[in-house]
């Protein structure tokens, strides 16, 4: 039986970098840039104005005012020179002409026929945005393996950009296993219980950026674990759910022995999610998750997301953290460390975490409650307003 980091470290030892493609610009959105992109040319491409407003030469201004020679829309270009001592009307985003280095606000100048006066205190320089101040042809705009958010989109598009190389989603088979389950939508029966599992996790995969291929319900029997097992092997990876304890009937292990794969390690010493192994198979990787439903999908975002992160070139594959001050105390009575949910919540002075109640491996609403986990080492007692580090579950907006 191995620790948590133990485990996190076996399984990334073991994966991959998946293939780059290309991908028309917007199909790249939360994808991540398979290589450096560098800017062809400077933008902006010339200094431009970021006010409606005047633009002059402002050495050349004597007094109070300008006479005002021309006008300058935006997408235009003026060709010729503006005389010292005059200005030019210009719009937002209109190149600055030749001959001027100040741009005005309409708002701060009175307009007397042809003439502007200053209404208040003018700076040299001021409201030109200068040419290749955002970037410079040759500079790195998109490093390789950054997220592409909207505003990276943007200024792949501000420099001309079409398409986009990004890491391939990865393909992953999601089986159940288990005498016991029934598919949705199946009529209720005696002894039997609706397969959940294989929708949290799909759901999971979707989350980490993922193509989940749902593989349906494997019985309790070696052979026919087999079989759905060779099938789901035809993607990037694998996750079972289910059969993978010391049951006589869990029989996953054996099933990916049979098929000669290599079991990396089982067990982790944690709760929930003990019964967990991880192996290699055809080269690709395969986690035999637990069977409740809770510690299955614990056990994946601890061990199973970072893993897909990693495989499309996230440079960050763990879940981003908070401090928080515990609302109540908890306690690990066990010999395991124990992975809480909890519900963190935003207040004036910072964080505070509460348990979301029972904490049993197969209740789902202590997941459905919760927006992060923290772990609490065995023999431990946390007393109420002691700090703890959580785990985000959700993106910090979505706290209240």
């Amino acid at each position: 039986m191995v620790n948590i980091e133990e485990a996190q470290q076996i399984i990334l030892r073991h994966i991959a970098l998946l293939p780059t493609e290309e991908l028309p610009l917007l199909q790249g959105l939360g994808r991540v840039a398979g290589e450096d992109v560098t800017a062809p040319r400077d933008i902006p491409a010339t200094d431009n104005s970021a006010m409606d407003g005047y633009a002059f030469s402002f050495a050349a201004v004597q007094g109070n005012s300008l006479f005002v020679s021309g006008n300058i829309p935006a997408g235009k270009e003026r060709a010729t020179p503006v005389p010292a001592g005059e200005a030019v009307r210009i719009m937002t985003g209109a190149p600055v002409p030749q001959g001027c280095d100040t741009v005005v606000p309409i708002e701060n100048v009175e307009t007397i026929g042809d003439t502007i006066r200053f209404l208040g205190e003018v700076r040299p320089g001021s409201h030109i945005r200068k040419r290749g101040e955002d970037i410079r042809a040759g500079q790195r705009a998109i490093a390789a393996n950054s997220l592409l958010r909207p505003q990276e989109i943007g200024m792949l598009a501000s420099l001309g950009k079409t398409s986009v190389r990004v890491y391939r989603r990865p393909r992953v088979g999601v089986l159940a296993t288990g005498d016991e389950l029934l598919e949705i939508g199946s009529p209720p029966a005696p002894g039997k219980i609706i397969n959940s599992n294989s929708y949290s996790i799909a759901a999971q995969v979707a989350e980490a950026g993922g193509d989940p291929v749902m593989l349906g319900i494997a019985e309790d029997e070696v052979e026919r674990t087999c079989d759905r097992i060779r099938e789901g092997i035809r993607g990037d990876l694998l996750i079972t759910t289910g059969g993978v304890s010391v049951g006589d009937r869990d029989c996953v292990k054996e099933a990916i022995v049979a098929l000669g794969g290599e079991i990396k390690f089982w067990k982790v010493h944690m709760k929930p999610g003990k019964p967990l192994a991880f192996a290699i198979l055809e080269g690709k990787p395969v986690f035999a998750l637990p069977g409740n439903p809770a510690a299955a999908m614990i056990s994946f975002d601890v061990f199973v997301r970072p893993a897909l992160l990693k495989m499309t070139g996230h440079a960050r594959i763990f879940r981003p953290t908070v401090t928080a001050a515990l609302t109540e105390p908890i306690a690990n009575k066990g010999d395991r460390p124990h992975l809480i949910r909890v519900r963190v919540e935003a207040r004036q002075d910072g964080y505070v975490a509460s348990a979301t109640g029972n904490q049993s491996s197969a209740r789902l609403s202590s997941l459905t409650a919760a927006n992060g986990f923290m772990t609490i080492a065995p023999g431990t007692t946390l007393s109420s307003g002691e700090s703890v580090v959580v785990s985000l579950l959700d993106r910090p907006e979505v706290l209240p």
